[in-house]
C-alpha cells in the first residue's frame, strides 16, 4: 500500500513536543522509552505517514537484525544432523548376555522377558555363532546348574555348566569374546551371593573371597577372555587377581561389577537364572540407590585391587553414577541394562505405548552417551540388527 500523500490533511495532528523529544534523544543516543516510541508510531500510523503494514515491516526488520546468527536448527536438517553427531551407536558396543541351563533339552522362553531363552549346553555355541554373525563382539555367560549346595561347589568344578560352555564355544566360534559371571548366587540353594550364616541371617564376606578365586580360575582355565565378579563382596577383585596369577593367567582381564546398585530391576533376572533367595535381601552387599559418592568409592578400590574394567549396574536409573566414573576415572566402563529395563520396554512396546525399536535405540543411545564404552543388554541381537538396516540406509528410527 502506497505512502499517503504529505500534503493530504492529516485527521491527527503530530504534537511538536513529541516528534522534539525523539530527536532530541537521537541526538544524544539515549535509549527511547518502549511507551515513547509506542506514542510516536501510534501518532504516525493515525496521521497517515506510515501504514500499519509498512510498521510491521520496519519492525519486522529491526527484530531480525536483533536475532542472534547461530540457529541451532540449521543442523538438525535430515542428513546433516548425522553428521554432527556427538554420540554414534555400534554392534561393537555391545555385550549380549547368554543363559545356559544345563537341566534342559531345548531352548525355553523366559515368563518375564518375553523374547529371551535359556539355552541347553548342545545349543549354546549356535546361538553364540548367531550373536557373532551379527557383528556383536561378546557374550556374558550365566549358568544354571544341575546341583546346588551351601557352598557353591558346582561354580567352580571343571565339569560346571559355565566351564562346560565356554568350551563348546570356544571350539565352534573363533573371535568372540567370552565373559563370564563369577558370583555364586546360581549355584547356592540359598540364593546369596556368598557363604551364609543362617543364625545371623547373613552372608560372610571373607569366607567367599576364596571360593570366588577359585571359580574365576576355572573359568579361565576352561578359556574364557574375561572374568566379571557380581557379588559385590569387599576384596572380590584382589582375591580374583591374586587367584588368577598364581595360576598363571596374569593377562586374564577383570571386568567387575563395580557399582552395583540393590535394585528392584533384577526382578526378572531371578526368574531366569534361578538364583531367588531363602531370607532377606542384598541390600547389605549390593549398594543403597540414594547414593552416588559411594559408587566412586568402590570404583576407586576396585581400580587399586587390579580392576580392568568397571561397571555400573543398572544403567539406565543410573546415568548420573555412570557419567560420574567415567569423568573421574577414564576407566575402561561398562553398564549393564539389566532385565527390568529390558521387560519395562517390552511390556510398554507389547500395549502399544512406545515404539519398541525408537525405544531400544534412544536407551541404549543415552547410556552410551553418559560414558558407556561397552553396554551388556539383552537388546544387543535386536540393536544389532537395527543399526545394520541403518547403515544400509534402511532405518527402522528416526531420532
Amino acid at each position: 500500500m502506497a505512502r499517503q500523500s504529505r500534503d493530504a490533511p492529516a485527521p491527527y495532528h503530530i504534537h511538536s513536543s513529541h516528534l522534539k523529544r525523539h530527536n532530541d534523544r537521537a541526538a544524544s543516543k539515549k535509549p527511547i522509552a518502549a511507551v515513547d516510541c509506542f506514542v510516536i508510531t501510534t501518532t504516525m500510523v493515525r496521521a497517515g505517514i506510515i501504514t500499519i503494514e509498512e510498521l510491521i515491516s520496519d519492525a519486522i526488520a529491526v527484530v531480525s537484525t536483533m536475532f542472534p546468527k547461530i540457529r541451532m536448527r540449521r543442523l538438525r536438517q535430515p542428513g546433516i544432523r548425522n553428521l554432527v553427531a556427538e554420540t554414534r551407536l555400534s554392534p561393537d558396543d555391545l555385550i549380549c548376555p547368554i543363559f545356559v541351563d544345563e537341566t534342559i533339552e531345548k531352548p525355553v522362553e523366559i515368563g518375564s522377558m518375553p523374547g529371551q531363552y535359556r539355552f541347553p549346553l548342545d545349543g549354546v555355541a549356535d546361538e553364540a555363532n548367531e550373536i557373532k554373525d551379527l557383528g556383536i563382539p561378546a557374550i556374558i555367560l550365566f549358568g544354571i546348574p544341575e546341583t546346588k549346595d551351601e557352598e557353591a561347589m558346582s561354580a567352580y568344578g571343571d565339569d560346571g555348566v559355565i566351564q562346560q560352555a565356554v568350551r563348546s564355544i570356544k571350539s565352534g566360534t573363533d573371535g568372540l569374546v567370552i565373559v563370564t559371571d563369577v558370583c555364586l548366587c546360581e549355584y547356592t540353594t540359598h540364593g546369596h551371593c556368598g557363604i551364609v550364616d543362617y543364625a545371623r541371617e547373613t552372608v560372610l564376606n571373607d569366607p567367599t573371597l576364596p571360593i570366588l578365586g577359585k571359580v574365576a580360575v576355572s573359568h579361565a582355565r576352561a578359556g574364557a577372555d574375561i572374568v566379571a565378579p557380581s557379588g559385590m563382596m569387599d576384596g572380590m577383585v584382589r582375591a580374583i587377581r591374586t587367584a588368577l596369577d598364581i595360576d598363571g593367567f596374569t593377562d586374564t582381564p577383570i571386568m567387575s561389577y563395580s557399582a552395583k546398585y540393590c535394585s528392584c530391576f533384577y526382578g526378572p533376572f531371578r526368574e531366569a537364572a534361578d538364583s531367588g533367595y531363602a531370607f532377606g535381601d542384598r541390600g547389605s552387599y549390593q549398594m543403597d540407590p540414594a547414593n552416588s559418592d559411594e559408587a566412586l568409592s568402590e570404583v576407586e578400590l576396585d581400580i587399586a585391587e587390579g580392576a580392568d574394567i568397571v561397571m555400573v549396574k543398572p544403567a539406565m536409573p543410573y546415568l548420573d553414577v555412570l557419567y560420574r566414573i567415567k569423568t573421574a576415572y577414564q576407566m575402561p566402563t561398562a553398564a549393564y541394562q539389566v532385565s527390568g529395563e529390558y521387560a519395562m520396554i517390552e511390556a510398554a512396546a507389547a500395549m502399544g505405548w512406545l515404539d519398541r525399536d525408537q525405544a531400544i535405540y534412544e536407551s541404549l543411545l543415552a547410556i552410551k552417551r553418559a560414558g558407556a564404552d561397552m553396554i551388556l543388554t539383552y537388546f544387543a541381537k535386536d540393536a544389532a540388527r537395527m543399526l545394520l538396516l541403518r547403515i544400509l540406509g534402511r532405518n527402522t528410527v528416526t531420532i
